[in-house]
């Protein structure tokens, strides 16, 4: 089928969500990305990016960027720091990993919704530049974002964090990392991340659940491009992946930190992230599940003034908050 599933119709949007599509001309944004078109995408973000100038100029932090050491046989990572301006001691750490399918965006995209939390609790950021496919497939962003990791924990006092207070935070593939970096943290046991924020994760390589069918062409990520971005970061791994990979495909998801997962009814990752929420408490785990009425994917980035935007930060930051508390 070339549209959405018609026996199962896709829910409708929200009003005040639908009403910014439809401003936006387009029926969908970022539907349809081909290997083709993959570079017209990343063009495309970039020009929706702040530049480093514009987030540095935040009063509230301090902000650097640095380049840490990568894991062996690996490249160096560069990180971009916001530190509370008042530098006070112990702050938590959210780690933050951006979105754009694995196979576009930096380090900058998405920043500031971030840096709105990391006021209202305190916090440290570090958002990490990792490496992209299908340039890089499989592991070089997983690698890069764990070295990111590693020395995060390792030098979270020098930059005013807590490292037993380091929540992975980040949304689609950002969140791909973050529940990934979970898992392989959890196995290795030379990090132990205090909770993961995976705000509509990027989960399940498959891609066959009923609300990717439902909203293939609409609202925002469909199916189709999912598939290319999935192409591109698995490459010759594509028919057996790496759990940390697609973390949807781990056996085991016991002995995780604290989850806090949220999507839309109304967008392709609806159904995966139920699933591994499921999969969570089934292992005896600690989750909490959000999903937003007649949201599409990345609602809160593209109409950040909506009421269910703000609902969905206030739940964020109140979930954070009682895991530090």
């Amino acid at each position: 089928m070339s549209v959405a599933d018609p026996v199962h119709p896709a829910p409708e949007f929200d009003p005040q969500l639908r009403a910014a599509l439809e401003a936006m001309g387009v029926p969908g944004v970022s539907v349809g990305i081909t290997p083709d078109t993959v570079q017209t995408e990343r063009e495309a973000i970039a020009h929706r990016t702040p530049s480093f100038e514009l987030i540095a100029s935040d009063p509230r932090f301090a902000v650097s960027e640095l380049a840490v050491p990568g894991l062996p046989g690996n490249p160096s990572v560069d990180l971009l720091l916001a530190v509370p301006a008042d530098r006070p001691s112990g702050c938590p750490v959210l780690f933050t990993t951006h979105g754009g399918g694995l196979i576009m965006g930096n380090s900058r995209f998405g920043l500031p919704d971030v840096l709105d939390l990391a006021a209202d609790i305190a916090a440290v950021t570090v958002s990490v530049e990792y490496r992209l496919a299908p340039e890089h497939p499989f592991p070089a962003a997983h690698d890069d974002a764990y070295a990111a990791l590693l020395w995060t924990a390792r030098h979270a006092a020098d930059i005013g964090g807590d490292a037993e207070s380091i929540i992975l935070y980040g949304g689609s593939a950002g969140a791909n990392l973050a529940a990934g970096l979970a898992l392989r943290a959890r196995d290795s046991g030379e990090v132990r991340p205090r909770g993961q924020v995976l705000l509509y994760p990027m989960l399940d390589d498959r891609n066959e659940s009923l609300s990717a069918r439902q909203m293939r062409g609409r609202g925002v990520w469909d199916d189709v491009s999912n598939r290319t971005a999935w192409d591109s970061v698995l490459g010759e791994l594509r028919d057996n992946p790496p759990e940390y990979a697609a973390p949807a495909r781990s056996r085991n998801l016991s002995d995780l930190p604290p989850a806090y997962l949220e999507a839309g009814s109304a967008e392709t990752f609806r159904d995966e992230t139920v699933a591994y929420a499921q999969r969570i408490w089934s292992c005896g785990g600690d989750a909490e599940l959000h999903i937003w009425p007649g949201a599409f994917h990345g609602f809160d980035l593209f109409v950040p003034d909506s009421t269910v935007a703000r609902r969905a930060r206030t739940a964020r930051r109140d979930w954070i908050t009682r895991l530090l508390s």
